[in-house]
C-alpha cells in the first residue's frame, strides 16, 4: 500500500471510530455520547436551606478540586409508616430553591449532576427502613404509588427546567420496587419521561434487590447503593478487603451480562473507624476507633477492583457534606473529606478514563 493510501485508510479508520462514539439528533446535530462514566459524590444535607448558604458553594468548590465531575444531590421527602399511603416533604427537606441553587453552583463548576431523592419513615413501629415500606390493599398501593409519582415527577420537571443530567427514580424501595414491576413502568417512569430526557436510573440495595428489580429495562443505568461486607476482620489489609470484592464481583458481572446494561455505583461508602468491612451500611458511632487508614484501603479496593471493568461506568462516594469543615482527622463517619480517603478519591478521579460509548 503506497503513503498516500495508507493515510487515507487510517484517516476513513480514525474517522469510522470516531462517528461511533456520538450519536445524532433528527437535526442533524452530533449529539453527547449516552453512557459516560462518572467520577460522583453523594452531596447531602437534612437542613431545609443549607444547599444555598455560602458554606455550601465554598464545600462544591472544594469537592470540585478531587476531580469529581458528578454529584448527586440528595432530597428526602417522608412517609408515617410502612403502610400509610401520603408521601411528603417537612421541615427537613431541601427547599426548591435551595436545591436549584446547588445546582446552579456545581454546573458552574464543571460537575454534572444527579438530583437523587430519598423517601424516609417517621414511625419505625411497622418497620426499621424505606425497604420494608409496602401496602395491605390494592387500593392502598394504588394511592401510595400516586402519591409517589408525584413526589418523583416534582423533581424531575425540575431536573428539565435546571438542566440537571440524571435523576435517580427511587432509592432502596426492596418490597415496592420488586412486588410491583406493573405500576413503576406506568405510574412513575413513562410520566418521568414525559417530562424529562436526561437519564434515568434507580438506587437499588446491594441485598438481592439490584438482581431482581423487574424494570432495568426502563431506564438507562443500572444503580446499585454497593454497601456489601467485605470482610469480618476488625482491621484487614487491603488484599484481604479486595479478596472480599471477588465473590461479589462475579455476581454483579454475571447480572449485568443478562440485563447489558451499563451499572453505576449510586451510593457506596465506609466509616473510618475499626469493622466498617463488616457492615459497611452502619453509621460507627460509639463502637470502633477512629480508623483513618482503613477507610482509605475501602477506597483504594473499591478504584482497583472495578475501574478497567468494561461495564462499570461510575461510583457517588457516601457523603460530601456541605462545609468545608466536614470530616477530619477524628471524625469516624462516612465522609472522606479532610481524610486520606479524600487524596485515594482525587488520585483515581485526576486520571483519564476512557470507556466505550
Amino acid at each position: 500500500m503506497d503513503k498516500k493510501k495508507r493515510i487515507t485508510f487510517y484517516s476513513l479508520g480514525i474517522a469510522s471510530i470516531l462517528l461511533a462514539a456520538f450519536v445524532f439528533c433528527e437535526d442533524g446535530r452530533v449529539a453527547k455520547p449516552k453512557y459516560e462514566f462518572q467520577k460522583g459524590m453523594c452531596y447531602v444535607t437534612w437542613r431545609s436551606g443549607k444547599y444555598s448558604t455560602p458554606e455550601s458553594d465554598a464545600s462544591l468548590k472544594e469537592l470540585a478540586k478531587t476531580g469529581t465531575k458528578w454529584v448527586a444531590i440528595l432530597t428526602t421527602w417522608y412517609q408515617e409508616r410502612c403502610s400509610t399511603t401520603k408521601i411528603f416533604p417537612n421541615e427537613n427537606t431541601p427547599t426548591d430553591s435551595s436545591i436549584i441553587h446547588a445546582v446552579n453552583t456545581a454546573h458552574s463548576l464543571g460537575m454534572k449532576v444527579m438530583i437523587k431523592p430519598h423517601l424516609d419513615l417517621i414511625d419505625l413501629s411497622e418497620g426499621s427502613w424505606r425497604g420494608e415500606i409496602a401496602c395491605i390493599s390494592e387500593p392502598d398501593w394504588k394511592a401510595w404509588f400516586e402519591s409517589y409519582r408525584d413526589f418523583i415527577l416534582h423533581y424531575a420537571k425540575m431536573a428539565e427546567e435546571n438542566k440537571v443530567e440524571m435523576l435517580s427514580i427511587g432509592t432502596e424501595l426492596t418490597s415496592v420496587a420488586t412486588l410491583r414491576d406493573g405500576m413503576w413502568n406506568d405510574i412513575i417512569i413513562k410520566p418521568v419521561r414525559d417530562v424529562y430526557k436526561g437519564s434515568l436510573t434507580y438506587s437499588a440495595n446491594w441485598n438481592v434487590e439490584y438482581s431482581i428489580v423487574p424494570f432495568w429495562n426502563a431506564l438507562d443505568y443500572i444503580g446499585i447503593d454497593a454497601y456489601f461486607p467485605l470482610s469480618d476482620n476488625v482491621i484487614p489489609a487491603l488484599e484481604e478487603i479486595k479478596k472480599g470484592w471477588e465473590e461479589w464481583v462475579g455476581e454483579i458481572e454475571g447480572f449485568q451480562k443478562k440485563i447489558n446494561k451499563p451499572i453505576i455505583f449510586t451510593e457506596v461508602g465506609y466509616c473510618s473507624a475499626d469493622g466498617t468491612t463488616k457492615k459497611p451500611w452502619e453509621e460507627i458511632a460509639d463502637g470502633g476507633k477512629v480508623n483513618l487508614k482503613l477507610q482509605a484501603d475501602c477506597y483504594q479496593a473499591l478504584f482497583e477492583t472495578f475501574w478497567d471493568r468494561k461495564w462499570f461506568y461510575g461510583v457517588y462516594w457516601w457523603r460530601w457534606g456541605t462545609d468545608v469543615r466536614f470530616g477530619g482527622a477524628n471524625n469516624k463517619g462516612f465522609s472522606p473529606q479532610n481524610k486520606p480517603a479524600q487524596d485515594v478519591l482525587k488520585r483515581w478521579y485526576k486520571k483519564f478514563t476512557p470507556k466505550p460509548n
